[in-house]
Order: C-alpha cells, then sequence, then structure tokens
C-alpha cells in the first residue's frame, strides 16, 4: 500500500515578494551604479564644476562679463560657476541615458516586468539620480567657490557668511538636479538617447539664444519663462531687471520639469515598451 506523505503549505513554491516602492528603489539605485557611464559621467561634472571655475577664477577681469542671468562682472559666485555649463550637459546627458538606454538595450522589458505598474520605475530613476546629483553639484560649487577665492581680489571675493552666497551655490545645485530629472524624462518621453539630448540642448542652450532674435517686447515677455533662463535665476546672485527672482525661476523651472515627468509617466504607462 502507498502512503501519501502530506506536504506542508508553501512548500516547493518560491516565495512570493510584493513590489514596493523601497524596493524600486533600491533596484534603480543598484542598476545605476553598475553603469560606468554613471561613474565617468559625474565624475566629469565634478571634474567641469571645479576646474573650469578654477580657471574662470584665474583668468578673471574685473573689466570683463560674467555669463548667467543676473551676474555682473564683480559675482565671485558667477566666476565660481564659470563650469556650470559643461556640468549641466553631462548631468542631463547622463540621465537621458538612465531611461533611453534601457529601451535601446531593451532592458526596459525586464524591469517593466519585474514591476508591472510602471510608474515606481520612472519616479525612482529620477529621485536616485536626483540625489545623486545634488550631492556631486553641491560639492563641486563649494570647492569651486572656496578654491577660487585667492584668485581673485579682495572687490571681488566673497565668503559664504555673505548674503546670497550659500543660497546661489546650493540654487547651482538644486538647478542641476533638476537637469537630472528632465534629462530622466525625456529619455523615457522620446526613447531616443539621441532625441532626448537634442530635445536637452535646445531647451537649455538654444531657446534663450533664439529668444535674442525677437523683437525686444516679445522678448522681453517670453525668454524670462524659458526654461535655461528660469533654471539660471534660481542660483544668480544679483537679480536683473529682466529676469526671474530665485523662488519663480525654480517655480517655472520645476513645472517644465514636471510637464516633461507627465508626458513620460502617460507615454510609459499608454504605450508598449
Amino acid at each position: 500500500m502507498s502512503t501519501v506523505t502530506a506536504q506542508p503549505a508553501g512548500a516547493g513554491t518560491s516565495p512570493a515578494y510584493k513590489v514596493t516602492g523601497v524596493r524600486v528603489l533600491r533596484m534603480e539605485w543598484a542598476k545605476l551604479w553598475s553603469l560606468r557611464s554613471a561613474w565617468i559621467t559625474l565624475g566629469l561634472s565634478l571634474l567641469f564644476l571645479v576646474v573650469f571655475g578654477l580657471i574662470s577664477a584665474a583668468t578673471f577681469d574685473p573689466g570683463g562679463t560674467v555669463r548667467g542671468p543676473g551676474q555682473d562682472a564683480d559675482d565671485a559666485v558667477g566666476v565660481a560657476l564659470g563650469g556650470l555649463d559643461f556640468a549641466q550637459l553631462a548631468i542631463g546627458v547622463l540621465g537621458v541615458l538612465i531611461t533611453a538606454g534601457e529601451y535601446s538595450t531593451g532592458m526596459i522589458r525586464s524591469t517593466l516586468a519585474a514591476v508591472p505598474t510602471r510608474l515606481p520605475v520612472l519616479w525612482s530613476k529620477a529621485a536616485g539620480f536626483a540625489v545623486v546629483a545634488v550631492v556631486v553639484a553641491a560639492v563641486g560649487a563649494f570647492v569651486s567657490f572656496l578654491a577660487g577665492k585667492g584668485f581673485l581680489d579682495s572687490g571681488t571675493a566673497l565668503s559664504l557668511s555673505d548674503t546670497g552666497v550659500v543660497r546661489s551655490l546650493l540654487g547651482a545645485a538644486l538647478y542641476l538636479a533638476l537637469v537630472g530629472v528632465l534629462g530622466v524624462a525625456l529619455g523615457a518621453l522620446l526613447r531616443s538617447a539621441a532625441g532626448g539630448i537634442g530635445v536637452l540642448v535646445l531647451s537649455l542652450m538654444l531657446l534663450p539664444a533664439l529668444a535674442g532674435l525677437l523683437p525686444n517686447t516679445l522678448e522681453n515677455h517670453i525668454s524670462p519663462y524659458l526654461p535655461g533662463n528660469a533654471g539660471g535665476s534660481i542660483f544668480a546672485l544679483h537679480q536683473a531687471g529682466d529676469s526671474l527672482s530665485p523662488g519663480a525661476g525654480l517655480a517655472v523651472f520645476a513645472g517644465w520639469v514636471t510637464l516633461a515627468m507627465a508626458g513620460a509617466a502617460l507615454r510609459l504607462t499608454r504605450s508598449d515598451a
């Protein structure tokens, strides 16, 4: 006579794991740091901020001008952030590659199979990269400012205790973090590295230049609200007459980033990978 041995409930089956926001965030965090391009690009961003900031300070001409909304020729913060244009490209491009790269390799299918609800993947990618970007940018901005003080004369040099200096340096870090999130959103929205990078460069660098071709009355109403100009006012030490205040600039630029994230979220939920 054969006997039947009772199996414990659940024996021989794999344990069920619940998909949670924390677990999705940990997954995306591990994927970010597993990319060699992430280490290289973040290192370049830090290098651009510090090295070009020092070069800007060493070659500073008090009679010249400093690029950027509301930055005067005697603006030591503007001098210290001389490498910000290069850093924003590096961070923005990495943001695009974080999402668009998964579509080009097909890895996105495995990711979405593990997270069927999809949207936590986008939020986790953006949040994880924003934290990394703001830390790297803050370190680079403060190191560039403190190290570059020795190259400036007493009439130009500022200290961290001067009004607006810390706010401007932290504003630059926040701006670069938002640029990174914008890159993540564009990569997910367009699903193309080339397309995402192209739109990123257009919105941050080319649109402000193209706005200069408009009649002055029209330019004055449009230019401050363009992504690049609104973002630049976040870290401007001095507010120019035709630029937004730091708070208003942050609100406008964050609005552009939110719009891009909303478009990415809509496409992610409505179309196949």
